[in-house]
C-alpha cells in the first residue's frame, strides 16, 4: 500500500480539506551497539523502509486535532497551551510530549489537523515511537517554516520520550530516523553526535525477524538497566560508562555488586565491538562482522540479561544457517522484539523457510519476517510528495 496516498485521502475524508504537507520518518534497526547510546557510546544503526506517515494542515489557532488511522479510536484533540499527559491513550503522548518539547525552542508554532499512519511494527524494537516523534517534528517544521536540523529534532524527540512519556532512551533511535542514509549504516558517537557512514554491501540483505514476544520500553527493566549503568559511572566519578575502561572495571570487581559489573562489562565491550564492526563493514569483511554480532548477542544474553528464550532460539537457528557468511543478533531494547540478520540475499529464502518450519513448533509463536533496505532519514531527504499535498 502507498501509505502517503492512503494518509492523504484519509485526511481529506476526516477534515474535508487537502493537507498542506505529507511527510514521513523511518524506523530503524541496529546492526550492533545496544544499550550503549545512553552511556555516551557507539551504535551502528540503519534507517529502514518502514516509516510513519503524516498528513497535516496548519490551523489559525492553537488546537491540535489528531486522527490515528492505526487505532480504532475517534479524532483526538488538545490545545498547545494546555498539554497534559493522557493515561488512557498512550499514543497521544508522543504527539503532545513532542510538541511541548518543540515549543521550548520554538514557542510560536500554530495548531494543526493531523492524520497519521505507519508501517513500523509497534512494540517490536524497530523504534516506532522515535519514527512517530521525528515525523511530527518534520511536519511542524515544514508547517511553521522552522529552521530545525536533524540533530535538533533528534534531541527534542529524545527529550519528549525521557521527560514526558517516561522512557529513559538514548539518542540513537531519533537520530537515525532523522539522518539515516539510503543503503548505508551510521556509526554514531553518542557522546559528541559525530557520524560516519558505511555502505551495506549490495549482495547483503537486512532481514528482521519479529519474535512476537511482546515488549514495552516504558517499563521497569529497561529503566533499571540504565540506572545500573549510571551507578557504575558514579562509582568511578565519571559522566558515563564511555569513560570507564575494562581494566578499571576489573580492579573494582571486589567493591561493586557482581550484577553491576556484568552490566558495565557489556557496555564497555559493546563499544569496542561496535567500532570494530564499522571497520569490518567498510572493508566488506563479513566474517569479522559475523563474529562481532555473535559476541554482541552473547553479551546481551549473559551480561546484560535482556534476551528471551524465543530470541535466543531464533539467533541460534539462523546462525547455523549463516555460518560466517553473515551475522545475527538480538536488536533493540530487549525482553522480546526482534532479531537482525545481515545475510547474503541468496540465503533469504532458505532462512525464511527455516524459521517458518521451526519457530512456531518450538515456541508456540509465529514470527513475522521483514526484508528491509536502508533508507534516508526524514531530515536527510524527502519523499516525492514531501512538502506538498501528496499528489
Amino acid at each position: 500500500m502507498d501509505l502517503a496516498y492512503y494518509v492523504k485521502h484519509k485526511f481529506i475524508d476526516c477534515f474535508a480539506q487537502q493537507p498542506d504537507i505529507i511527510t514521513h520518518a523511518p524506523g530503524r534497526v541496529n546492526l550492533i551497539g545496544d544499550h550503549t547510546d545512553y552511556n555516551d557510546g557507539f551504535v551502528l544503526p540503519a534507517a529502514i523502509n518502514f516509516a510513519t506517515y503524516i498528513a497535516a494542515r496548519q490551523r489559525n489557532d492553537n488546537k491540535i486535532r489528531v486522527l490515528a488511522l492505526d487505532y480504532q479510536q475517534p479524532l483526538m484533540e488538545f490545545e498547545l497551551n494546555h498539554i497534559q499527559f493522557n493515561h488512557k491513550n498512550m499514543w497521544l503522548n508522543y504527539v503532545s510530549g513532542t510538541l511541548q518539547a518543540l515549543m521550548a525552542q520554538f514557542p510560536n508554532i500554530s495548531g494543526a489537523d493531523i492524520a497519521v499512519t505507519g508501517s513500523v511494527p509497534q512494540g517490536a524494537g524497530l523504534s516506532s515511537s522515535a519514527s512517530f516523534e521525528i515525523a511530527i517534528l518534520k511536519a511542524f517544521a515544514q508547517l511553521n517554516n522552522l529552521p530545525l536540523t536533524g540533530v535538533q529534532a533528534a534531541l527534542i524527540g529524545q527529550k519528549a520520550e525521557n521527560d514526558f512519556v517516561g522512557c529513559n532512551c538514548g539518542i540513537m533511535d531519533q537520530l537515525i530516523s532523522a539522518l539515516g542514509k539510503e543503503n548505508q549504516a551510521m556509526l554514531l558517537d553518542c557522546r559528541d553526535m559525530s557520524m560516519q557512514y558505511a555502505t551495506i554491501p549490495k549482495d547483503m540483505a537486512l532481514l528482521i525477524i519479529n519474535s512476537n514476544v511482546k515488549r514495552g520500553l516504558v517499563d521497569s527493566e529497561y529503566n533499571l538497566r540504565r540506572s545500573q549503568c549510571e551507578q557504575v559511572a558514579r562509582y568511578f566519578n565519571q559522566p558515563s560508562l564511555r569513560s570507564v575502561s575494562l581494566n578499571m572495571l576489573k580492579q573494582a570487581e571486589n567493591k561493586l555488586d557482581p550484577i553491576l559489573i556484568q552490566r558495565a562489562k557489556h557496555v564497555i565491550t559493546e563499544n569496542t565491538r561496535t567500532e570494530a564492526a564499522m571497520k569490518a563493514l567498510e572493508q566488506h569483511d563479513i566474517k569479522a562482522l559475523s563474529y562481532l554480532m555473535a559476541d554482541s548477542h552473547l553479551s546481551l544474553k549473559q551480561d546484560f540479561a535482556i534476551t528471551t528464550a524465543e530470541i535466543d532460539f531464533l539467533v541460534e537457528l539462523i546462525a547455523k544457517a549463516l555460518g560466517t557468511q553473515g551475522g545475527v543478533r538480538m536488536t533493540g531494547g530487549g525482553f522480546g522484539g526482534c532479531v537482525i540478520a545481515l545475510t547474503p540475499k541468496s540465503k533469504v529464502e532458505e532462512i525464511t523457510q527455516l524459521i517458518n518450519d521451526n519457530y512456531q513448533k518450538s515456541t508456540g509463536l509465529n514470527a513475522t519476517i521483514y526484508l528491509c533496505e536502508a533508507s534516508d532519514g526524514a531530515f536527510n531527504n524527502t519523499l516525492p510528495n514531501d512538502n506538498n499535498n501528496g499528489e
